[in-house]
């Protein structure tokens, strides 16, 4: 019986899931400047994907990677979600004049 395939959906889900509130505390902290090293989290991860000898590893290692990419969309759809009032923005930030967000 071969269970990669369901392993490989359920850590899936549990990587989206982990990834959520990263993004949310990301841009609380840093804002979007911090898109970068999403960037780089995701190509460094989706080099180890192509050399991971096990299928399994590599497939995680991909999801983790385009995760990550994703994670930079949603960090600007956060600034968005924050300038409308639907997550908190932070009050140490100094954002600039007429901005809500950073």
């Amino acid at each position: 019986m071969n269970i990669s395939g369901i392993i490989i959906g359920l850590l899936s889900f549990a990587i989206i899931g982990i990834f959520h509130p990263i993004v949310i505390k990301s841009e609380y902290y840093f804002g979007k400047r911090i898109w970068s090293l999403f960037l780089v989290a995701g190509l460094i991860a989706c080099f180890c994907s192509v050399i991971a000898a096990n299928n399994t590893i590599s497939a995680l290692l991909a999801v983790i990677g385009f995760t990550s990419f994703w994670s930079i969309k949603e960090l600007y759809e956060q600034e968005e979600r924050v300038r409308k009032g639907w997550f908190p923005a932070n009050p140490k930030k100094s954002y600039p004049a007429g901005k809500t967000t950073g």
